[in-house]
């Protein structure tokens, strides 16, 4: 079977289920109300309507790319749990057997799961960038403020929003690949994502010696990508974080890697 062939075959598996449609529109919901709600606390600091007597917690420049984040800021655990289920649900239900002997060739099997993921990534980019946009933009407008829908800043930084959608499934499909036990690779995605990374940035800022580790961790990597993020109003920054290009290198080699350790282990044993 080719590559295009196989391809075709992961996007039906993706598409012939529930996961999907029913993680998207929980990022839809759960993006727009942070979203909208953001927005209505910022917005009202910054039009002095609400005071907390330190006025609003960044410059108003800044406050539409900011609010346009919270999509990456607070959603980037979708795509990478899209991916992690990309191969974890097959290993559970044990569809890889018909796969490989449908396709003997593991490499392109592979290669058509990082296929699929990306555009599985592009749909959820593009779903959680709505999700986070149009309620922001919408409060923002309503406020008097500056959408800055109009500047080319803007765009490039939905455009980076995008690609770090992409990079997120992707990472989640490596992590899936090494993880075959779909519970544990849950587990561990989500532990990462809701605690073990958020309390090491937090520690970052006050820990000497932790800021080059806190810098390169997936999360602080892919903030730095999308060169925003919600997370800076309230998190203290332990370091100057890196630039676009470096941040996204940094996101796309957590994904090289685990995609080559999987290819390299796991994905060479036997199924049942």
């Amino acid at each position: 079977m080719s590559l295009t062939a196989a391809t075709r075959s992961e996007l039906t598996k993706q598409f012939t289920t529930a996961a999907w449609w029913i993680l998207a529109l929980v990022l839809l919901v759960y993006i727009a109300i942070v979203s909208a709600g953001l927005g209505l606390v910022l917005a009202a600091l910054a039009t002095g309507a609400i005071s907390d007597g330190g006025g609003l917690p960044l410059p108003d420049a800044t406050l539409a790319p900011v609010l346009y984040s919270v999509a990456t800021s607070f959603g980037y655990v979708f795509p990478l749990l899209v991916g992690t289920l990309m191969v974890t649900s097959e290993f559970r239900h044990q569809t890889l057997t018909p796969t490989f002997l449908a396709t003997p060739r593991r490499g392109v099997v592979l290669g058509a799961k990082v296929t699929a993921s990306i555009v599985m990534g592009v749909i959820f980019g593009v779903v959680g960038i709505i999700a986070s946009v149009v309620p922001a933009a919408i409060v923002l407008a309503a406020s008097g403020l500056d959408t800055t829908l109009g500047d080319s800043d803007t765009w490039a930084l939905l455009g980076r929003m995008l690609l770090a959608f992409v990079l997120w499934t992707l990472l989640g499909l490596g992590v899936g690949t090494v993880v075959r036990n779909q519970v544990v690779a849950l587990v561990l995605v989500l532990a990462f994502t809701q605690f073990v990374e958020p309390i090491a940035r937090i520690a970052g800022a006050f820990v000497d010696g932790l800021e080059p580790i806190v810098r390169v961790l997936p999360g602080s990597a892919g903030d730095a990508l999308v060169g925003a993020s919600a997370l800076s109003i309230g998190t203290p920054a332990a370091a100057d974080p890196l630039t676009w290009w470096a941040g996204g290198l940094v996101l796309a080699a957590y994904a090289l890697v685990f995609l080559v350790l999987g290819m390299l282990t796991s994905w060479r044993r036997d199924v049942n």
